[in-house]
């Protein structure tokens, strides 16, 4: 009997169909995944196979039951695949005995022991759990988080990370990804929550950004207006004007060679001067971590497309 394969493709899945003669009628079969059917007779010849397919059950409120696991996420050093190990309740809410208390100790002691397959691991986790501590103390989106952690793993897989404190690594991951991503941070705000050296943090990025090729973007002062005006508090007309101030001030080269949050902070200054709001200009430089002779100088810049 001939028998011959045949490719097709199902509106949901791909499945294999194997073409045999139908013993009743000579007909062609069918054979997908769940059972083998007659096309033309409607035989079936082998049924109740496994089912490779969702399994979606209700409980008794009628709510649907996923048993599908947790997502993949780049946060985790293991893609949030493994296993936690609980410790005084098990998964229906109740009281574990002491003996079973004592039991999971003893197997959450080996597990640690075992998590780690090598010292790469190892160090990627504690990469990765840094990054996101940095993320969380800059308030910073879900987003951004995930990118810095698949940033900083890639980084390790070129070898970046040798050489380098692993704090470092995940300090210019986080200062990369918002530069690449057009956010108004600067080194100093990362490396303060960083809790650690902003020059080592430079030189971790420069690598990152020599040998990754990162699509950074040039840092401007309209970047850097918008947190400036939060943490000051200023009203949204002063935010727009300064933006403004920003935009003219770059169309017209008066940027060139400044630093961005000297001209952020002459903008705001002057913006808020037009609508007669008194703010400190050695609070605008505090914040702008930039000094007040700097603020002046650019404010007197300004004043020329100020009109």
């Amino acid at each position: 009997m001939a028998t011959r394969d045949i490719y097709t493709t199902a509106f949901d899945e791909d499945v294999q169909t194997t073409a045999t003669d139908c013993p009743d009628c000579d007909g062609n079969i069918r054979q997908t995944d769940r059972q083998m059917i007659c096309e033309d007779c409607g035989l079936i010849l082998e049924n109740n196979q496994l089912d490779r397919g969702p399994d979606w059950g209700r409980n008794d409120d009628g709510e649907t039951q996923k048993r599908t696991g947790a997502p993949l996420t780049p946060t985790r050093h293991d893609q949030g695949l493994s296993t936690e190990i609980g410790y005084k309740t098990d998964g229906n809410g109740n009281t574990l005995s002491s003996t079973k208390r004592r039991q999971l100790n003893r197997l959450r002691r080996e597990q640690s022991r075992a998590q780690w397959q090598s010292k790469a691991d190892r160090n990627l986790a504690y990469g990765l759990s840094e990054v996101r501590r940095i993320v969380a103390s800059l308030g910073l989106a879900d987003s951004i988080r995930d990118q810095a952690c698949a940033l900083f793993r890639r980084a390790q897989s070129e070898q970046l990370c040798r050489g380098r404190s692993l704090e470092a690594v995940a300090a210019a991951s986080v200062y990369a990804t918002s530069r690449c991503n057009g956010l108004g941070r600067s080194r100093a705000e990362v490396a303060a929550s960083a809790r650690y050296d902003q020059e080592r943090l430079t030189i971790a990025y420069n690598a990152m950004n020599v040998e990754l090729e990162l699509p950074t973007q040039p840092i401007s002062a309209a970047d850097r207006i918008p947190r400036l005006a939060t943490e000051l508090e200023v009203p949204a007309q002063v935010r727009r004007r300064a933006l403004e101030l920003a935009q003219e001030a770059r169309e017209r080269g008066l940027t060139i060679g400044y630093r961005p949050s000297g001209v952020a902070a002459g903008c705001l200054y002057l913006a808020a001067q037009r609508v007669g709001l008194c703010l400190s200009q050695q609070r605008i430089a505090d914040i702008a971590g930039t000094s007040p002779n700097t603020l002046r100088s650019r404010r007197d810049d300004l004043l020329e497309i100020d009109t």
